[in-house]
């Protein structure tokens, strides 16, 4: 039977990849067959990563990377092109959050947030984009959120909502922008997954068993199904979209 989500022969950069979604989404992608570039600026938490990934068989480059600055993106692409010649899908899904409110909110919180969570997208994008543009073929997956769809009522989160509000229309604004290259741009929308930015404890389930259609918190393998979809080369017709996977939450 032909596997659809084969992504043999591919190299793929996973950033925020040294926890939660980017660590499970490098560990899916080198199960599928893509050689995978992790990018965070912990440097022993990829190396664990790394180890993991070749005790299993699959291929992991370690990139120190901080996504908000430009030097470090272009250094660390130029790496990726070094050592395996060619990049063929991005996840962008570094991301940072401050809970605070509005009325106490520093402008330096404020803009660490922006820094990351959405200039470090369009950096990305853009140095991976010159290759991918190049070589007239590429999948970009930037991670969205449920909480730039809607507003999160229990936390006061407003520079999270806002650049995740962003993410989906800097997804079709690229997608838009590069479809002549053969390159497809597609965001995900987790809901409540456990990770470090985000603490599932009783509180957190109780309000998902009443707000959440399946009424749980995600399971992060439950995100990797789309995300190997977005990336195979079986989506080519699939191209500034925004997938919520949230447990309905935003359905209703």
């Amino acid at each position: 039977m032909k596997n659809y989500m084969d992504l043999t022969g591919r190299v793929a950069i996973v950033t925020g990849a040294s926890s939660g979604l980017g660590y499970a989404y490098s560990k899916a992608l080198a199960e599928n067959g893509a050689k995978v570039a992790a990018f965070a600026r912990r440097i022993d938490k990829l190396n664990a990563l790394k180890n993991e990934i070749e005790q299993a068989g699959g291929v992991c480059l370690p990139v120190q990377c901080d996504v908000s600055k430009e030097e470090d993106v272009v250094n660390g692409v130029q790496k990726v092109i070094d050592t395996f010649g060619k990049i063929d899908i991005l996840v962008n899904n570094a991301g940072a959050i401050k809970v605070c409110p509005t009325t106490e909110l520093a402008l330096e919180d404020w803009k660490k947030v922006v820094d990351v969570s959405l200039t470090g997208y369009f950096l990305m994008a853009r140095e991976v984009g010159k290759n991918m543009i190049k070589n007239h073929y590429g999948r970009i997956i930037n991670t969205a959120s449920m909480y730039g769809k809607i507003a999160s009522h229990h936390n006061p989160i407003l520079v999270y909502n806002a650049t995740k509000g962003a993410v989906p229309n800097f997804t079709r604004g690229l997608a838009q922008e590069w479809a002549e290259y053969g390159i497809t741009v597609n965001a995900i929308g987790p809901g409540m997954f456990p990770s470090e930015m985000m603490n599932i404890d009783s509180q957190t389930e109780q309000f998902l068993a009443f707000r959440a259609p399946v009424g749980r918190p995600g399971k992060l393998e439950e995100l990797c199904g789309q995300l190997l979809l977005f990336a195979s080369e079986n989506s080519a017709y699939t191209t500034g979209q925004t997938i919520y996977i949230d447990g309905g939450i935003t359905s209703v």
